[in-house]
């Protein structure tokens, strides 16, 4: 029996087989609700087993999702998930489990909350601390719009995600402007049973009831009365309200000093507790921020005890909890030796590379932005804790502390990915460039990622950052030539990014000693005369390929790997370009101001302007998820793909060039 089976089996889920929308929720009675979020773990776990995504975050916010539909009428009230990585849940009860099978599958579900897929998705979900301030815009909007009922919007923010600075500035915003926003820190961090003891719980009783509330509301207007307090005093008083709280608490929280007013930490697992809070406060005025303490995996015994590992475990064995990446882990001795090399993953020849020239040059730092594992920088980070600097989801911050120390004379290699690093744009150029610092862009998961899809593919770094003056951007083609480039960043005198894919390469490293690379300089791989190939990058791959069905069809290629794709390789251009034959480059990243850009631009300059080219990656649209090797076909960028617009070409006379 499938997921998508068991989704309507009454003996499987019996009452989630029921939920088709949250109307159908809200129909049930409380005592019915933690029934509800049993079987939504249990299909959770099933379902992730075999089809993987994000799993312990969703496992840990199931009832504090209940308790949201449950107490606001969406989809009219808005939820705005942060990330989204806790949302299958939400996705579940919002029409789309029969369709759960498709989870991050091409032409499926994508893995983060889209508007584009139901209108229960308020706001595009992926990259984290966005959700105070899209929701504080929702809330202020209601207003303006004067929405009859004025719509309630709700922002549910982790732990992680409220350490990003777009959130802290969201929060100071909404201290500052009217608005009714309800903010929810996810908090996951900890133990529950530490924290939501008999205190805790009794103050948030206590200031979130109706009574309470209502009794504070008269006071306050007596007071104003009495001139006793103002509007301007206002604030004052919420801020001592918040630290009182925290003081008797013996909790200390970021929103003491906040306009904000602060409930809890209340227990995330009990749902029936948090519907009652959620409707005591609800139709308050002025911004609200609640604190739900909750367990990261909560009902799986394994990703509670390890939520790092299980926050994305791939497959795994929902019986036993084994993960099909577990069996990987063998060791060297159980491994035939007659057998081939695999390829290693790009971030572990990252990892293990700049822990060996860490060795060698106590100036090299390690910096990355909550992804000490995702980049594999955790390897350095083991051995030499005291030179790696995780700075948490502040991508912005990482790139100008890097600054700081490259001013004084430190190296440091900041691993962020492609599509985080769009976020720190600004202190790229300002920070590091303009004085160019020898600060080294380590680019993970630069191109088509696959299956985490529109908002997590690295599409847009060679052209957002080939305009700026004094950076030097490179892409290697193989496990080898990222070796060499990382020591020549490591030697460099100046700013560079390196650029390099999610996963492995087609090929194995060879056991050659990395080298130092001449900056600007390329390399060509194969001579022809029917067609010239200019590539960077491991997508080298499938031009090899592409070359192979061409021979085939009687036409032979040449091809240029541009390892730089600024400075770029002149001389190795013009040598392609006095060929006179067709050009076709490719990369995996956008078209449009690209590598593809870089050589039209050298054509034009030069005077080879009757040469045709065709530019192969990603188009001029966003793309969706799938896999790699699917989406790179969507794209026209497969070896056959490549082979058919490049054949296309060849039937256009050949140009006669000067010299």
């Amino acid at each position: 029996m499938t997921s998508s089976d068991k989704s309507v089996d009454s003996n499987y889920c019996p009452i989630l087989s029921k939920i088709d929308s949250p109307a159908d929720l809200r129909r049930l009675p409380v005592d019915a609700l933690p029934g509800l979020c049993g079987d939504i773990r249990r299909f959770l776990i099933d379902s992730l087993s075999t089809n993987p995504g994000h799993f312990a975050s969703s496992m840990g916010a199931v009832e504090l999702t209940v308790a949201l539909h449950y107490v606001f009428h969406t989809p009219y009230d808005r939820i705005v998930w942060d990330v989204g990585h806790q949302a299958y849940g939400h996705k579940l009860l919002t029409g789309r489990r029969d369709r759960f099978a498709t989870n991050r599958c091409f032409n499926g579900l994508s893995g983060f909350p889209n508007p584009d897929e139901s209108e229960y998705d308020t706001f595009m979900a992926g990259h984290a601390s966005n959700s105070i301030s899209a929701a504080l815009g929702m809330a202020v909007a209601t207003e303006l719009n004067t929405d009859n009922p004025p719509r309630k919007v709700v922002a549910v923010i982790g732990d992680a995600s409220i350490s990003g600075g777009l959130a802290f500035e969201g929060l100071n915003n909404a201290a500052n402007t009217p608005n009714n926003l309800l903010i929810i820190l996810n908090d996951n961090d900890m133990s529950i049973d530490a924290n939501v003891g008999a205190l805790h719980s009794y103050l948030a009783q206590v200031t979130t009831s109706r009574r309470y509330n209502n009794m504070r509301y008269k006071l306050y207007k007596l007071l104003k009365k009495l001139h006793v307090v103002s509007e301007k005093r206002k604030g004052s008083i919420l801020r001592f309200n918040n630290s009182l709280k925290a003081l008797l608490a013996h909790e200390q929280n970021i929103f003491e000093g906040l306009n904000i007013r602060y409930f809890g930490p209340v227990d995330g697992h009990d749902v029936a507790g948090l519907i009652k809070t959620l409707d005591d406060i609800k139709d308050m005025t002025g911004p609200k921020i609640l604190h739900v303490k909750t367990v990261k995996g909560k009902g799986y015994a394994p990703a509670e005890q390890n939520p790092a590992v299980w926050h994305a475990p791939g497959k795994f064995n929902p019986e036993t909890g084994e993960r099909a990446e577990d069996k990987s882990n063998v060791t060297p001795a159980t491994l035939d030796a007659s057998a081939p090399m695999k390829p290693r993953k790009f971030q572990d020849i990252f990892g293990q590379t700049l822990l060996q020239l860490a060795r060698d040059n106590k100036k090299i730092i390690g910096i990355t932005a909550a992804m000490p594992s995702g980049t594999s920088i955790n390897v350095m980070q083991k051995e030499l804790p005291g030179r790696v600097f995780d700075v948490g989801i502040s991508e912005g911050h990482a790139v100008t502390f890097a600054g700081g120390l490259a001013k004084e004379g430190l190296r440091p290699f900041v691993a962020i990915y492609s599509s985080f690093l769009q976020r720190s744009y600004d202190q790229i150029i300002h920070d590091v460039a303009i004085q160019r610092l020898p600060v080294v862009l380590c680019i993970d998961r630069a191109g088509l990622v696959g299956e985490d899809g529109v908002t997590h593919h690295g599409l847009f770094d060679i052209a957002y950052l080939r305009p700026v003056p004094s950076l030097v951007i490179a892409s290697p083609r193989d496990g080898d030539t990222l070796r060499d480039l990382l020591l020549t960043a490591s030697l460099y005198d100046g700013p560079m990014a390196i650029r390099y894919p999610r996963g492995a390469g087609s090929s194995p490293e060879t056991d050659r000693v990395a080298r130092r690379l001449e900056i600007g300089r390329g390399e060509k791989l194969a001579d022809g005369e029917d067609v010239t190939f200019v590539s960077t990058g491991p997508i080298a791959s499938e031009v090899s390929k592409a070359i192979s069905i061409l021979k085939e069809q009687g036409l032979s290629a040449s091809h240029y790997d541009m390892t730089f794709i600024k400075p770029i390789d002149r001389t190795l251009l013009k040598e392609a370009a006095e060929k006179g034959a067709p050009i076709v480059t490719v990369e995996d990243g956008t078209t449009i101001g690209g590598l593809g850009s870089a050589v039209e631009e050298f054509l034009q300059e030069e005077g080879y302007r009757e040469i045709p080219v065709r530019k192969i990656g990603v188009p001029d649209r966003f793309v969706a998820q799938g896999t790699v090797a699917e989406l790179r076909k969507l794209c026209g960028m497969d070896g056959e793909s490549i082979a058919l617009q490049a054949a296309s070409l060849v039937a256009a006379p050949k140009i006669s060039v000067h010299g």
